[in-house]
């Protein structure tokens, strides 16, 4: 960690290149939680629980709630056993859940605190590089409604944002491209420079990548200070997402799951085509976009066979007002325009563009 940064927003702080276990406790300091409770997965669970534990001296009276991991336990059920689990241990408003995972963690403590006793404090602690430059940022708590993502929820942010390096070490290499999809989107619909610097990123390893997720952390944030409830601006996240989400929830019904990122490269990929289509990106630049994301995502398909159902998801998007489609397309690299109407037949174009190229 060669430096620690502080990165204030409207509501709480994001401690970034610091020393988890001493940040937490040090936060702990300044409160009088009546009780401390853990959530992880069981994987964050054997590697991060271990790191965080080690350095702090607070967490000796913690309780620890383990869910299996998997976008399919972000559930209502999943929820209900952690409420049941919270009053089991004596959780009360005054007590404090502490985040200790990757998005799915995030989203789902997040939501599980906010609506526990009408709302008890959490503190996020993201351990995947998702979770870092996306998914714990922004006050937005969820979980999923069958195979539909994020359909139940609510914004509120947590207290504390804490970003220990350390925890990459322990992703495997599928999670550290999943993340590079939303640090890509970011300079997409942002900033075309930091689109540059990270398509001159060789190699996709965290000592690579670290000194990148500030940026993507202050492009979020910036975003998200201005429209904290997403009415307006904060929709240009959104981008890759209408399309992505759809691609995500089918393959969650199939035996090959699609982690997050992977499906947002996919609907970004659909999407520069729908932004030459009805915004008239130049083409030169979607062809940047096209070449990058198969550059590292050509791995992922999908057949045409599934189209008509992915488009059928994209129809139930909760971000849809009325019979409208509004997407968040981009005018060029680096300005994202909102509020996009975009038609099924559109979205059945675009989803074989990802198949067969403009040639279709």
């Amino acid at each position: 960690m060669d430096k620690a940064i502080t990165i204030q927003t409207a509501d709480y702080s994001i401690l970034f290149g610091v020393n988890a276990g001493n940040s937490l406790d040090e936060y702990l300091d300044t409160k009088m939680y009546s009780k401390l409770f853990v959530l992880m997965d069981e994987n964050t669970y054997e590697h991060c629980y271990p790191i965080l534990s080690f350095d702090s001296e607070k967490l000796l009276d913690a309780e620890l709630l383990v869910v299996d991991s998997g976008e399919e336990n972000k559930s209502i059920e999943i929820a209900a056993h952690l409420w049941e689990s919270l009053t089991d241990g004596g959780a009360d408003r005054h007590s404090l859940l502490i985040n200790l995972g990757g998005g799915i963690i995030s989203d789902l403590g997040g939501f599980v605190a906010s609506t526990f006793k009408r709302g008890m404090d959490f503190v996020n602690i993201p351990t995947s590089l998702l979770s870092m430059v996306d998914a714990s940022i922004g006050g937005k708590t969820g979980i999923n409604l069958g195979h539909l993502k994020n359909q139940v929820g609510l914004f509120l942010a947590p207290k504390q944002i804490i970003i220990d390096e350390r925890f990459l070490e322990t992703l495997p290499q599928e999670q550290i491209l999943s993340a590079f999809a939303e640090m890509l989107k970011h300079g997409l619909i942002a900033d075309e420079k930091y689109w540059l610097e990270l398509c001159g990123i060789k190699y996709l390893e965290p000592k690579y990548l670290i000194p990148y997720i500030e940026k993507s952390i202050r492009i979020k944030k910036q975003i998200v200070d201005q429209d904290p409830a997403e009415k307006g601006l904060r929709k240009v996240l959104n981008y890759g997402h209408s399309i992505g989400h759809a691609i995500e929830s089918f393959f969650m019904e199939t035996e090959t799951p699609l982690l997050h990122g992977e499906a947002i490269a996919i609907g970004m990929l659909a999407e520069a085509y729908l932004s030459v289509e009805i915004l008239k990106m130049p083409n030169d630049q979607a062809l940047k976009i096209e070449q990058k994301i198969r550059q590292y995502f050509n791995h992922l398909r999908i057949k045409e066979s599934q189209i008509e159902m992915i488009a059928t998801l994209v129809l139930q998007d909760k971000k849809k007002e009325g019979e409208l489609l509004n997407f968040s397309l981009l005018k060029q690299i680096g300005q994202c325009e909102i509020n996009v109407q975009v038609a099924k037949n559109q979205i059945l174009k675009s989803l074989k563009y990802v198949i067969y190229g403009f040639s279709n």
